[in-house]
């Protein structure tokens, strides 16, 4: 088992794909003939050194010139049959084309993320989601049907609706958010047990947020949804699935080489960052052919490790990114001369069960930027909610060395996410 049989699939991918993209493709064409690639590409190494980075605002750029869908399309437009589009989380919602051959291409990753945590055709699948335009948890949904697996789609439902769903179903799976996750099992906890006492969940698949390799998260989540295990999985609409939990390694997320060449640059230098260190990921699709994106510049804050290879696996040692997503380059906020990001504010937060919810207002005071968190207690709580501040409070300081304003807010008050959660409110 060695990287050479990965490196040769990846090359041998890209050279296909440069070629696709050198006569047919509007967007890449004329970049990759300045920087003199094409189907003759040597190795991964002069790739990387001659092809620029793409990045989001490119993206945005290109469908301004080019409405509604942009230049990035290899194919013709009648080839086109599945629309998507991101969730507007950093920019405006980005639509976005597949063929049936790279819609294909994206359930084969999902195959990589069902496999990893064990799910198998006899498991059943409750997917709480509203079925929206946004990817994610489509191309779960039809992988799974693609598998033999019963799928139900919890689209349009109350929560409480979803959970008699799931119960009624006898769903083994749960495939959500880490937020939607975790609204599910609090409104479960004050159920009557007894009416619930025979749900045969096992699973639970998160993805959309970073939430799932939060430690502290976990940890809620497990504990609200006794004898299950929590499974992490990341992706983008801009490049489709990326990872997989690794069965050995919980919380290490394994990069679906077959599918994407991965890198983890310096946000300053972007030069690749050494095992162990902190950067950017930056992805180039490699079978995701009809809309493809070459060294993209996700945003995203990963730590790169090596893992031996999972089971299934044909080569070792795979590129993990160690804790999941870490957070987003374009979300630090520097408070008097501290980095802080939403998720480790997120492990601070989460260690208080008595919270239901909680957002961060992110201000600006005499030109310096400023933090103030508002917790949401559980209803029917055990301690005084002017106490749970001040135990937040508390451990905020411990954990940054910072002095940030807690305050409560009566049960029922801050916004219940089902997809993205927003947390952080910039005034």
């Amino acid at each position: 088992m060695s990287r050479e049989r990965i490196t040769a699939l990846q090359c041998g991918r890209l050279r296909t794909l440069l070629g696709l993209l050198g006569t047919d493709n509007a967007f890449y064409g004329p970049r990759l003939k300045e920087a003199g690639l094409d189907r003759d590409l040597p190795s991964l190494d002069v790739f990387t050194r001659r092809m620029p980075f793409t990045t989001k605002m490119d993206l945005v750029w290109d469908r301004e010139e080019h409405p509604p869908y942009g230049s990035n399309l290899t194919f013709p437009i009648g080839r086109y049959s599945r629309y998507c589009q991101s969730s507007g989380t950093a920019s405006a919602p980005l639509p976005t084309l597949d063929t049936p051959e790279s819609w294909s291409a994206m359930l084969d990753c999902w195959d990589r993320v069902y496999d990893a945590a064990g799910v198998g055709s006899d498991d059943v699948l409750f997917f709480a989601f509203s079925f929206g335009p946004f990817l994610g948890f489509w191309t779960a949904f039809e992988c799974a049907l693609r598998r033999g697996s019963r799928s139900i789609p919890g689209g349009g439902l109350s929560s409480e609706a979803r959970l008699q769903a799931m119960q009624l179903n006898a769903a083994t799976v749960l495939c959500c958010t880490p937020t939607y996750a975790l609204r599910l099992g609090e409104i479960l906890s004050r159920q009557n047990p007894v009416d619930f006492a025979d749900l045969a969940l096992k699973k639970i698949i998160v993805a959309g947020e970073p939430g799932g390799s939060v430690p502290e998260t976990r940890a809620r989540l497990e504990s609200l949804w006794p004898g299950t295990r929590v499974y992490d999985h990341h992706g983008m609409t801009e490049v489709g699935p990326i990872s997989f939990e690794h069965p050995d390694h919980p919380m290490t997320l394994c990069i679906i080489e077959e599918s994407y060449l991965a890198e983890v640059i310096d946000h300053e230098s972007q030069q690749e960052v050494a095992e162990g260190e902190t950067g950017e990921l930056v992805i180039t699709t490699l079978t995701r052919t009809a809309t493809p994106l070459l060294r993209y510049r996700t945003g995203d804050v990963v730590r790169k490790v090596w893992r031996d290879a999972p089971p299934g696996a044909t080569f070792g040692p795979v590129l993990c990114l160690d804790g999941g997503v870490i957070g987003r380059v374009d979300e630090m906020v520097v408070i008097r001369g501290v980095n802080i990001y939403p998720t480790a504010v997120e492990k601070v937060l989460r260690r208080f069960s008595e919270m239901a919810e909680y957002q961060v207002i992110q201000s600006t005071r005499d030109s310096m930027a400023e933090l103030e968190v508002v917790v949401e207690p559980q209803a029917g709580g055990t301690i005084p909610a002017s106490e749970l501040s001040s135990r937040i409070a508390r451990a905020l300081h411990s954990a940054f060395a910072l002095r940030i304003p807690v305050r409560s807010v009566d049960p029922g008050t801050l916004p219940k996410a089902e997809f993205k959660s927003r947390r952080w409110i910039k005034q």
